[in-house]
């Protein structure tokens, strides 16, 4: 194993572990903001380490097209070309290509597809996948795989699945192996237990630093995912990572936790930053409602960003009324240092073995509701 993962201690089937990479250690369970093009949007890198974020991620098929892998290598890869100095985990860019629809042909060796915005023609296949995560120094690199559409039946899911584990061996052949770099491969199986079964075995026997849980959160709802997770991560080796891949929501985090899952990422904290959406210990908040154009509380009056400690919920719907970029900034900021807040209680709660305990007060809580202005 490439690299380094303790486990430091469980609460049920929940764990906290510690992950060593080539730059740097990343604390679990984790989440990891989204820089899909090489930044997280409306952020600057120092303000994402601020939140407490250790580890981002970023995505092969949009680097590869803007500004192209090969350039960003000459540059001094990912890390020197967007200032993130800490780890960085690439998607392998097998969801981009799959959602093109019309603009891709797949067959059994890769996928031919045209780029979104000039038309411009390439092809992915496992091998390149791998190649262009090497030029963008990722530590950790994702298996290529075909992501499962939903809703799907069996045979189909079966297909996908199957041609993924292939795509699966071709890539760990084709990873470079050196220290404090590694590769993940990805169960894929839709809601079928024997077919996630079927794959979790595959990507054992081929041999991973990490195992990754794909084709969830993808219309499926809470409830299936969480049935999904229940019969698949037990299978899946406890000594290496384990990531729920874009994943999620507060409440589908801890519950990912709750049922041993390491690692998350996820757009909704940055998107919902840009969309005037506010997370809160008391659920979600819209800043664009009048309701809050009085009021002169943070957003979160427990949370320590620099939104909450320096401006009012006032002036958050102004910016966002008055279309101000400042706005969507410090949304985006609390939003983040809200979700690490959430790993950050959910860490501790696991080393104190009050884990059951921590998930009772934060249901409770975000089933209040927000509370208006008095």
């Amino acid at each position: 194993m490439s690299l380094g993962f303790e486990l430091l201690g469980t609460d049920g089937a929940a764990r906290r572990g510690r992950l060593a990479t080539a730059h740097g250690t990343v604390e679990t369970p984790t989440f990891m903001p989204v820089g899909t093009a090489g930044t997280v949007k409306a952020m600057m890198p120092q303000s994402v380490a601020e939140t407490g974020a250790q580890i981002v991620l970023g995505n092969t098929f949009h680097l590869m097209l803007k500004p192209g892998a090969e350039r960003v290598a000459a540059l001094g890869g990912l890390h020197r070309f967007m200032n993130w100095p800490g780890p960085i985990l690439t998607d392998s860019g097998g969801f981009q290509v799959m959602s093109l629809k019309e603009l891709r042909k797949l067959d059994p060796d890769g996928v031919t597809f045209r780029s979104p915005s000039d038309g411009s023609q390439h092809r992915l296949t496992p091998e390149r996948s791998i190649e262009i995560q090497d030029l963008l120094d990722a530590d950790i690199t994702m298996s290529f795989d075909e992501c499962t559409t939903w809703p799907v039946e069996e045979a189909a899911a079966a297909s996908s699945m199957r041609l993924s584990m292939k795509w699966a061996a071709r890539g760990r052949r084709a990873f470079r192996d050196r220290p404090g770099y590694g590769l993940f491969g990805i169960v894929q199986g839709s809601i079928f237990p024997a077919l996630r079964a079927e794959s979790a075995r595959e990507l054992v026997d081929i041999g991973f630093d990490g195992y990754a849980v794909g084709g969830l959160a993808v219309g499926e709802g809470q409830e299936m995912m969480f049935a999904t997770l229940d019969t698949t991560v037990p299978q899946l080796p406890a000594d290496r990572p384990r990531y729920l891949m874009g994943v999620g929501r507060p409440a589908d985090i801890v519950g990912a936790v709750r049922r041993g899952i390491d690692m998350f990422d996820c757009v909704m904290p940055t998107r919902a930053g840009r969309t005037a959406q506010g997370f809160t210990r008391r659920g979600e908040i819209n800043l664009r409602n009048a309701r809050h154009r009085d009021d002169p509380r943070p957003i979160d009056e427990q949370c320590g960003c620099p939104a909450c400690r320096h401006h009012s919920r006032a002036y958050l719907h102004h910016l966002i009324r008055s279309e101000e970029i400042l706005g969507a900034m410090l949304l985006t900021w609390h939003n983040l240092h809200y979700y690490q807040d959430v790993m950050r209680g959910l860490r501790s709660a696991i080393e104190g073995g009050s884990l059951d305990a921590w998930t009772a007060a934060f249901e409770s809580e975000q089933a209040l509701g927000d509370i208006p202005a008095s």
